[in-house]
């Protein structure tokens, strides 16, 4: 019991911060994305003895946070309305002018598709490789790779599309 209580600790402490962040961009709510964690970390520990090999623990959690959240649809119809994204802070603070450009930035991702919007944020947030994406979303490769460069390409267009932006924090 207690390597498994350690091996778990180590889990918790390593990934919180990703897969909070993870959870924060599937709900754009702070609490739902609390409590999605804290569903998804209690699942990890009845499941602990399942992971066989550490160094997939990312995508193990990914994973289980992304059932969770269609499990959260499952139980109940929640109303729909327009939000306002709240900020979060990382660690490190920065400018105002970046804010300015993580705020844009993040808006415009908010407004992609989900079948671009999510395979950017695990590769941007979650720090995952194509071939990891295809294997959490149970899509091929070639589609996530399609699907990353249309999501950037939206990026670029709708940067282009504010051409008085382009370049305006660069001193």
């Amino acid at each position: 019991m207690a390597s498994k209580q350690t091996r778990y600790e180590a889990l918790v402490n390593a990934l919180h911060g990703d897969i909070f962040r993870y959870a924060y961009w599937l709900t754009h709510d702070k609490h739902i994305a609390e409590d999605l964690v804290q569903e998804t970390f209690l699942r990890a520990w009845r499941a602990l003895d399942s992971l066989k090999d550490e160094q997939a623990a990312k995508s193990w959690l990914i994973t289980i946070l992304r059932r969770e959240n269609a499990r959260r649809f499952e139980r109940k119809r929640l109303d729909m309305s327009d939000y306002e994204e709240s900020a979060i802070t990382d660690t490190q603070t920065l400018g105002h002018e970046q804010e300015i450009e993580n705020h844009w930035l993040r808006e415009k991702i908010a407004k992609m598709p989900e079948e671009y919007r999510e395979p950017l944020v695990l590769q941007v947030i979650g720090g995952f490789s194509g071939e990891e994406i295809a294997q959490l979303l149970t899509l091929n490769k070639n589609t996530v790779m399609t699907r990353l460069y249309r999501a950037r390409m939206q990026l670029k267009d709708a940067l282009e599309q504010e051409p008085d932006r382009r370049g305006q924090y660069n001193g």
